[in-house]
């Protein structure tokens, strides 16, 4: 047995606060949690900081950037900061906060980094054509007892392992 105690957070406590989280979300925005429509709408304010023209002559996106409504200042934007700025104060506390980049021995920082914006773009495209994240459709999605978000739980972790395990190849590189 094992009685190295962990200095990191409890999963279960972790899990326990994000169900509070959303909670709290929904109570008080009427919405569920999801990271796709804060980097949406600063989009959407940067499209129209540099071309309120365009913005505005855009069928798609219009009627996010059109009255009083300015896109960068919705609460999913302010949610999308807390996470960043969370993540960098969790990890200096912890004594985690350094610039490394997580790659494959085999890969170089260059291909890295590459590969990253590239599955970024990817991800970013994929959730405006899914309507949202997979933290929104998960989450929240089971947090209002949706069949769309345990499908969802099911299709991700499921996918997740079968391409984890036909891709792991390309991350640990056999010696023989």
């Amino acid at each position: 047995m094992n009685t190295k105690r962990n200095k990191y957070m409890n999963s279960y406590v972790a899990g326990f606060l994000m169900g509070l989280l959303i909670i709290a979300a929904y109570y008080f925005s009427g919405e569920g949690l999801g990271s796709s429509g804060g980097y949406r709408d600063m989009a959407f304010g940067a499209i129209n900081a540099i071309s309120p023209e365009y913005a505005h002559s855009n069928p798609f996106v219009a009627p996010h950037v059109s009255g009083d409504h300015t896109p960068t200042h919705t609460w999913l934007v302010y949610e999308l900061l807390g996470v960043i700025f969370g993540a960098i104060l969790s990890a200096a506390l912890y004594g985690r906060l350094k610039f490394v980049i997580g790659k494959a021995p085999h890969i170089s920082n260059k291909k890295r980094i590459y590969l990253a914006i590239a599955g970024g773009i990817l991800w970013g495209i994929g959730t405006q054509l899914g309507r949202g994240c997979t933290s929104g459709l998960v989450l929240s999605g089971m947090a209002v007892n949706s069949l769309s978000g345990y499908i969802g739980l099911l299709a991700i972790f499921g996918f997740g392992f079968i391409f984890a395990f036909i891709f792991k190849r390309l991350w640990i590189k056999k010696t023989n």
